[in-house]
């Protein structure tokens, strides 16, 4: 008997051998280091231990990497690599009826896709203007007619009108569109123009890329953290770091935030994790791989919050100093920082109200986050240094790799599950490829109007959160409790010639699916009782207020999260109804038991001969008859031909 494989849900066979692969094990690394390694990794993290505790924050997220992240990572990492499809083929071996599973995470993918390859057009513009000296917001422009500073970069800083008025030409709140930004559309072009050439032969044209992608970034970080260290204030800014204040434990929503970071960090119900170990040797430690690169993460996340902190106490010390020298020829004639302050503490009732303390932790509060941090704050900045266009080119280039890093594993989760359960769109990789970025091109025209940051940060806070928990709680029932958490370690320990420890059991079984439901419901309150609102800067006034979102942009987030959740339901009914319908019809049955019978033959004389009776074509309704989790393939046998069979007779087999 010869060994066949088994015959996807279209008809397309899906026969490893076909299958790309990794060059080596540290192509594969890089690629999943990249894709989870990205920007949240230098303005979230960061963000979240400045406003969350500092030392306390990372004590813990350390905790709910341990016991929630890295066992999620593993159990993903596991099952692409052992059933060797994209995340639709994953779920559906186990059940057909979880097939929307893998649906609903392609459906995230695209909308992460959309709006996170903004922020790579966004990233070439700015490099694009890092080549001139001095740099285009370091001063403000003058009105050409008066002859005076513009009143709303006079209003607020060189770097926020830079960003708001020249990238961006934002209007004053989400109902106000506005025309297209002709700039940030060409950007947006090229952005993916970039992908699609990156990823244009599949794996084995982006792995390449992640070369470079994946390990300049570190690069950068490093040099920044040794011109960091040099500055003034960078002290304060790592002791603020650092110092911990274990009474944000007690706070609800600050477990909450460390769970989605946790959650993000690692890219976990994307199926990008999935389809990135599908490519691996089955027997790759896929366990070893789960560890690496969550520490690489969160080593990661460190370091980057290193550099962000030395840049924002540097950024307070410069303010600070700013402040003392305004005020201190009026009244005192110290210089010095801690001087001026001894002398306001003992003399403030004296002074003009207006007149404040100069505080440096005061400024070091005032959290930035996100685009702030990497279009404003850290512009300001490098503003300051010598040879500012070169550590403006340096910043944006690492923000650009570290984008496209990220963008070319959540492509994968596109392109990987429908070229595996689409024999027509596996057979035009290219043609699927260029398609998807030009639709998300014609799409992610919605975000280079003059109002599409509004629509960044919509789809940033609310397409994916939702969407990606719920993904997840099913995955983790699929693994625990419809599948089987022993007789998927037992097929892990098949692969990996070692049983996971039984810890591993418990934690997928309850700790996990317990965490991920109460991520969820904090999630849901929080939005029911808070409101959905947005950040919109007000040009009158040169600056920032919190509005919230319309009827119709809460009616459109309602859509993100339900087009996005509706695959998980419509699959399972669909599967239930298709089911009953066949089984309803006892003649096809017959014809299918009888066809069984022509079609196979047992492989060992001394077995029973109906023991290895397996079909060849599987219903997606049906059962596999398999008790292992893994697809090796060596169950499915076809029948020879009479020549065949008679040369095997006559060698004895």
């Amino acid at each position: 008997m010869e060994l066949t494989a088994v015959d996807g849900p279209d008809g397309a066979a899906t026969d490893d051998g076909d299958r790309p692969a990794w060059d080596s094990k540290i192509q594969y690394v890089l690629a999943q280091v990249g894709f989870s390694v990205g920007l949240g990794n230098v303005w979230r993290f960061p963000y979240l231990c400045h406003q969350n505790g500092g030392g306390a924050f990372m004590l813990l997220y350390v905790f709910l990497l341990v016991v929630v992240g890295v066992p999620l990572f593993f159990m993903e990492l596991a099952a692409g690599q052992s059933i060797r499809q994209g995340s639709i083929g994953v779920w559906k071996h186990i059940s057909p009826k979880l097939g929307g599973i893998g649906y609903s995470s392609c459906m995230v993918c695209f909308y992460v896709a959309l709006y996170y390859n903004v922020i790579i057009a966004w990233s070439l513009f700015y490099m694009g203007n890092s080549f001139q000296y001095p740099l285009p917001w370091e001063k403000c422009p003058t009105n050409v007619t008066s002859n005076d500073t513009v009143k709303e970069c006079a209003g607020s800083s060189p770097t926020s009108y830079f960003w708001f008025r020249k990238a961006l030409n934002i209007t004053n709140s989400i109902e106000e569109s506005g025309e297209f930004n002709p700039i940030m559309t060409g950007c947006l072009l090229a952005a993916w123009a970039i992908v699609a050439l990156a990823m244009i032969k599949g794996i084995k044209s982006s792995a390449k890329v992640m070369y470079f992608s994946s390990i300049f970034p570190y690069v950068v970080l490093f040099i920044f953290l040794i011109r960091g260290l040099l500055l003034d204030g960078a002290l304060e800014g790592i002791t603020y770091m650092f110092y911990p204040k274990l009474e944000i434990w007690g706070n609800v929503q600050v477990w909450r935030q460390a769970a989605t970071q946790v959650f993000f960090a690692l890219g976990l119900g994307y199926g990008s994790v999935i389809a990135y170990s599908s490519y691996n040797p089955v027997n790759n430690n896929c366990h070893r791989d789960a560890l690496m690169v969550s520490c690489i993460n969160f080593m990661t996340s460190v370091l980057a919050s290193l550099v962000v902190f030395i840049v924002l106490g540097f950024r307070a010390k410069n303010i600070a100093l700013r402040c003392v020298a305004e005020y201190v020829c009026l009244y005192v004639n110290t210089v010095t920082l801690a001087e001026y302050r001894e002398w306001y503490h003992l003399y403030s009732y004296m002074v003009d109200p207006k007149v404040t303390d100069c505080s440096l932790e005061q400024e070091m509060n005032k959290g930035v986050e996100g685009t702030g941090l990497a279009f404003i704050a850290f512009t300001e900045v490098m503003a300051f240094f010598p040879a500012s266009p070169f550590w403006s080119t340096l910043f944006f280039l690492m923000l650009l790799n570290l984008g496209l890093s990220t963008m070319f594993g959540t492509m994968q989760g596109i392109l990987t599950p429908l070229m595996d359960n689409f024999s027509l769109l596996g057979r035009h990789r290219t043609l699927l490829t260029v398609s998807s970025c030009a639709l998300g091109f014609i799409i992610g025209l919605l975000f280079t109007q003059r109002s599409g940051n509004y629509f960044v940060t919509m789809f940033d806070d609310y397409s994916a959160t939702l969407p990606l928990v719920i993904v997840v709680i099913f995955e983790t029932i699929s693994v625990a409790w419809v599948y089987g958490t022993d007789r998927f370690l037992d097929d892990i320990e098949v692969m990996l010639k070692w049983r996971p420890p039984v810890v591993y059991k418990y934690l997928w079984k309850y700790v996990c699916l317990l965490a991920m439901v109460s991520l969820l419901a904090a999630s849901l309150l929080r939005m029911v009782f808070k409101g959905p609102t947005y950040t919109a800067w007000n040009q009158s006034t040169a600056s920032e207020m919190t509005l919230e979102y319309p009827g119709w942009a809460l009616a459109m987030i309602i859509m993100l999260v339900v087009f996005a959740s509706l695959p998980v339901p419509v699959s399972y009914i669909y599967s239930l109804v298709k089911n009953r319908w066949v089984r309803g019809t006892p003649s096809q049955v017959e014809v299918g038991q009888e066809m069984r019978r022509e079609l196979y033959t047992k492989c060992s004389s001394t077995e029973q001969p109906e023991s290895h009776f397996h079909p060849v074509h599987f219903r997606e309704d049906e059962v596999h008859p398999r008790p292992a989790f893994l697809s090796v393939g060596n169950e499915h046998y076809r029948l020879l031909s009479q020549e065949e069979d008679e040369e095997e007779q006559d060698t004895g087999m």
